[in-house]
């Protein structure tokens, strides 16, 4: 009865996945797939020999991975050939048609290119037994636990007839817009800092060592190609795409053909605006063609094919005008202008605003009040002005004068030889704008890490005058803040119990905080291993500093320099009256053979699960581990968490092992 049931359950719910993910036409509530997928799970959990490799369950994710294994490409997955005009576009068609015979017909077909992440699907005897990652085109990751929590990916292939000994799909996986809200609306809610894109975030999750956080993300696959197979015959791209499809295999509904290469331009010309419509990133067209034995004939160059070439939009542009220039003030004071912009949209999202970094680039670009300018996205993320359309002047236009003084506070601003940046010349306690963006980074997790106080709550701190420095907020009470928006007694009590918990931060964490200029949180190591008290700090010579490993001459004046700033001092001192003790950073003997991580060098890059970076670093040296800032061929291991970027990616080349928190903490404790 069980086995019937089960294998009932999972043709549904396949069945289920198809109608969603292939034809878009749902036929149950998500509630009630999730039942049918809750029933199986209860089953295969009573009789876990019911359980095979291509069951629905096995989406959700399984223990976390030690480290991608390598994978190499029995058919390179190649690169393709980019053009950005119509003119190259055709100047390719020659190509093409010079390569096979006077007066033969071609055909193109034609794609959307998906702006995801390419990966290779390997079926054998129709079942998914490996999926792995482009890589460098000769070999890639073995990240096959993370593909099969990919909804749209069929564990097993369906379809008429015996399933090919051997197939393998080339494809992407991409993440829509709307989910990449989804993920920023939760991450908001953690006041976390949102992800920048859909690609960016799919690469990351691709990459996380454990399958169970792949699982939480909507991540979609469609198919453009093949790689190795066995018992598959076709002589055309479109008979592939056909066959493709009724094994399940998702295929893209906006796949075209074309007799002619001035269709596909026209065709190009409708995707232009027409992609804007779309809940996914695309960032061009992708030209094929059609006939098989053609492209045999064309064959390929060292890196891309001859018979297959990409093109790419433009970046997409916007024009507005400038309605003002802002001035922002940083925590440690330095002013950025800001062009406020007429709200335009740009890929997708409204723009307000564009940095315009400094005083420099004004002038460069002659920017002014009123004009009309052109801006893009930076890689599809970051606004920026690019144009100033210097014809649509009408001379009533206002040329930006810098100011004089700090927009926040008043004092006079001042540019420090050899910078392009101007400062606020008034210490950040007694600027507002400076002090807000301070208290906001001491709250920060790789400083004291004080739970639960964002950026908005800052903001009415300080305007309120509750908060004058930093020594009040640890004078806050739950009455006081209870009274405040949006808090209640218990998130108050949440908050001061917080507050208090981090008065007994390591001395790095409190030098991090304090923003000395030039002094991040390696520097803050490095001073707190040497000094252990931040009496010690103060009393230390200019020629102390000097000597330090990893500090300059810069670094240690500017250290210097505000341990002898009284207005500095004073702070430091109220810091401690209210009862903030930094602790002494453990000294570790890197050279003792007994610790495990002795003589190791760990490179730390992503999110992690359950430490922020500063307590896995400090965890790290305490077991006698280094840490640098970049992969090379001595690191030992690469760390890497949820959203790992190109450090991730560099390790993998080199051959570095790459381990998650668990399997950290894991070899402490084999230690102990």
């Amino acid at each position: 009865m069980d086995k019937t049931r089960v294998e009932t359950l999972r043709t549904e719910l396949e069945r289920h996945n198809r109608l969603y993910y292939e034809d878009a036409a749902p036929v149950i509530s998500d509630q009630e797939y999730d039942r049918l997928l809750k029933e199986l799970e209860v089953i295969e959990t009573e009789h876990p020999d019911l359980v095979t490799p291509d069951s629905p369950t096995q989406r959700v994710g399984g223990a976390p991975l030690a480290e991608f294994a390598t994978v190499s490409h029995s058919v390179p997955m190649l690169s393709i050939d980019n053009t950005y005009n119509y003119g190259e576009i055709r100047d390719w068609d020659v190509r093409v048609r010079k390569g096979l015979n006077a007066g033969e017909p071609v055909r193109y077909a034609v794609e959307l290119k998906v702006d995801g992440v390419a990966v290779s699907l390997r079926y054998e005897s129709g079942l998914f037994v490996q999926g792995a990652t482009r890589g460098d085109g000769e070999r890639g990751d073995d990240i096959t636990k993370n593909l099969r929590t990919v909804k749209g990916i069929p564990l097993r292939l369906t379809g008429q007839g015996n399933q090919p000994d051997l197939l393998e799909v080339r494809g992407e996986v991409y993440m829509t817009a709307c989910e990449l809200i989804r993920l920023n609306e939760l991450r908001a809610a953690n006041e976390e800092a949102p992800y920048a894109n859909p690609r960016n975030v799919t690469a990351g999750t691709l990459k996380l060592l454990d399958p169970k956080l792949c699982a939480q993300r909507n991540l979609l696959f469609v198919a453009h190609g093949i790689g190795e197979t066995r018992g598959i015959s076709a002589r055309s791209y479109v008979e592939i795409l056909a066959d493709l499809k009724q094994r399940s295999i998702p295929i893209s509904p906006f796949n075209a053909i074309f007799e002619s290469i001035e269709d596909v331009i026209n065709h190009a010309g409708v995707w232009a605006t027409k992609r804007a419509t779309l809940d996914f990133g695309t960032d061009g067209l992708v030209i094929k063609v059609d006939d098989l034995g053609q492209r045999a004939r064309l064959g390929t160059r060292t890196k891309s094919p001859r018979w297959v070439v990409a093109y790419k939009y433009a970046a997409e542009q916007a024009v507005t005008k400038v309605l003002g220039i802002s001035i922002f003030v940083g925590k440690t004071g330095k002013v950025t202008p800001v062009a406020d912009l007429l709200p335009v949209t740009l890929a997708g999202t409204t723009v307000k605003a564009a940095s315009l970094h400094n005083a420099e680039e004004i002038a460069r670009k002659d920017v002014r009040i009123g004009d009309t300018v052109v801006i893009e996205k930076a890689g599809e993320i970051i606004p920026q002005l690019v144009a100033v359309k210097v014809e649509e002047r009408t001379g009533i236009e206002e040329v930006f004068r810098f100011p004089e003084v700090c927009p926040s506070c008043g004092s006079p601003l001042e540019r420090v030889p050899g910078e392009v940046n101007f400062r606020c010349s008034n210490p950040a306690a007694r600027c507002p704008g400076q002090f807000k963006e301070w208290l906001k980074w001491f709250a920060h997790r790789d400083a004291m890490d004080v739970e639960g106080l964002g950026e908005k709550l800052v903001a009415q701190l300080v305007d309120l005058g509750l908060v004058k420095n930093l020594a009040d907020l640890y004078r806050l009470d739950v009455e006081t803040l209870a009274n405040l928006e949006r808090m209640g007694k218990k998130s108050a009590q949440n908050l001061v119990d917080a507050i208090g918990a981090t008065k007994a931060r390591t001395l790095d964490r409190f030098l991090t905080g304090l923003t000395i200029r030039h002094v991040g949180i390696r520097v803050s190591e490095i001073l707190a291993e040497k000094f252990q008290s931040i009496d010690a700090i103060r009393s230390a010579s200019l020629e102390d500093l000097n000597t330090l490993p990893e500090i300059g001459k810069i670094v240690a004046a500017s250290v210097y320099d505000y341990m002898h700033e009284p207005e500095n001092l004073a702070a430091i001192d109220e810091l401690l009256a209210v009862g903030v003790s930094p602790q002494p950073l453990a000294v570790v003997d890197r050279s003792s053979a007994d610790l495990p991580f002795s003589g190791k060098t760990f490179v730390l890059t992503g999110t992690l699960p359950k430490r922020s970076r500063a307590e896995a670093e400090s965890l790290i040296k305490q077991y006698g581990g280094k840490i640098t800032g970049s992969v090379s061929k001595s690191t030992t291991y690469v760390l890497a968490g949820e959203a790992a970027g190109s450090k991730l990616d560099k390790a993998r080349k080199l051959g570095i092992l790459v381990i998650d928190e668990a399997e950290l903490e894991r070899l402490v404790c084999m230690t102990k």
